[in-house]
């Protein structure tokens, strides 16, 4: 057991101990148990805030739970009554071993609703914080978009990859200049480069060996000129054209603003595989564990941002695969980036390269390294000032 599940343990088990405690101590000396288990749960539930605050979650975004004493109040309250419900249910009477077995059947339910309210709750307020737009942190420049294609062994499609771009969302821009396309080979055997290249890619980045979506994406990043910085997929599963609608976005002020696959509006002109979709559900359920809003879809393709937010997200991430879109969510929460999420309209590609099970594996475990790098600290309370500074 590491020393954050040893301290969060504790903190628990010294909570409970003074709720059980107090509660079977009143209820013994024949104080009603209504007053008995205010008086209770009062005491374990500033015990429990106070040593979870200086001990279990310091640096970590979850206890923001901890610093926002509405929330923190609002569910100590939920947990109270469905704590004070079960007790007068059992009725324990003034028998020890009655009080205690119904005063711990009573902390089990109580705990129960205390982890689905803090979820609920929590969520509701994180999230409408995300959905306010932040004026800051714009920097206009030349051109207008970044947009950045990850590929590989993509020789046989790049070419009309990137005719598909000029004619679907070059031709839309004011001018020619507005947008820049970085093509990022990561790290093919075959002629994806020089293909790119020949076919007016703006710039061909080259990874010598193949590290990773990640990887490449960050690459793009780093050489990245625009205001906003976005990415799509070489299979163009999204149409082009929906990249601009993002930008405007992102101009209008939101840090960060990404595709779902699974919002309600969402068109799917081809489908994917019944596996496949079946496997991207998953990986949103297991992403709950991690992230504190309820996001649709982490993995979905297209993603945009201003230019010094992308820098300074990637430039702390520490992913190179296909787990990097997780977390990148997660930093944007620590940071308290404003974030949307939109319908797309996507065209599921039959050559796709990611395995449902494979991959979703292997985020499972990124899931656990993101997790276990958060609670050491590791990674930067914000970056987004410093980057800002010297870019551009």
């Amino acid at each position: 057991m590491n020393i954050w599940l040893r301290r969060f343990a504790f903190v628990g088990l010294t909570a409970t101990l003074i709720d059980v405690g107090i509660a079977v101590l009143l209820m013994r000396i024949g104080l009603p148990i209504v007053i008995a288990d205010v008086f209770a749960l009062t005491f374990a539930a500033i015990a429990a805030r106070t040593l979870h605050e200086k001990i279990t979650l310091k640096n970590d975004p979850h206890a923001r739970w901890i610093r926002n004493v509405k929330v923190f109040v609002a569910v100590v309250l939920i947990a109270a009554v469905i704590d004070l419900i079960i007790l007068i249910s059992l009725d324990p009477g003034e028998n020890w071993k009655a009080c205690f077995t119904a005063k711990i059947t009573a902390v089990f339910g109580a705990a129960v609703a205390r982890g689905i309210s803090y979820r609920f709750v929590l969520f509701r307020e994180f999230r409408n914080q995300q959905m306010k737009p932040n004026a800051e942190n714009l920097i206009y420049s030349t051109p207008r978009i970044s947009l950045i294609i990850p590929t590989f062994e993509e020789a046989d499609r790049i070419a009309e990859t990137l005719s598909t771009i000029n004619s679907d969302l070059r031709s839309l821009l004011q001018k020619s200049d507005d947008m820049e396309v970085i093509v990022v080979d990561d790290g093919s055997k075959d002629a994806t480069s020089e293909t790119a290249r020949n076919a007016g890619a703006d710039l061909v980045i080259r990874l010598e060996h193949n590290k990773g979506k990640g990887a490449a994406i960050r690459a793009g990043v780093q050489e990245a000129n625009g205001s906003i910085i976005a990415f799509t997929d070489a299979d163009l599963a999204y149409n082009p054209r929906q990249v601009l609608e993002l930008a405007t976005l992102v101009e209008s002020g939101f840090d960060m603003v990404v595709g779902s696959r699974q919002h309600i509006e969402t068109k799917n002109l081809v489908r994917a595989g019944k596996f496949r979709e079946i496997g991207g559900r998953l990986i949103n359920i297991a992403t709950t564990g991690l992230l504190l809003g309820h996001y649709r879809d982490t993995q979905c393709g297209l993603k945009a941002f201003k230019s010094q937010v992308a820098k300074s997200l990637f430039a702390a991430g520490t992913l190179d695969g296909f787990s990097f879109d997780v977390e990148l969510f997660h930093l944007a929460e620590r940071w308290n980036l404003s974030l949307k999420e939109v319908p797309v309209e996507v065209e599921n590609s039959q050559r796709s390269s990611v395995s449902a099970f494979r991959d979703g594996l292997f985020l499972l475990l990124d899931l656990i390294r993101i997790r276990q790098r958060a609670r050491r600290g590791a990674y930067p309370e914000s970056g987004i000032a410093q980057i800002s500074s010297s870019s551009h």
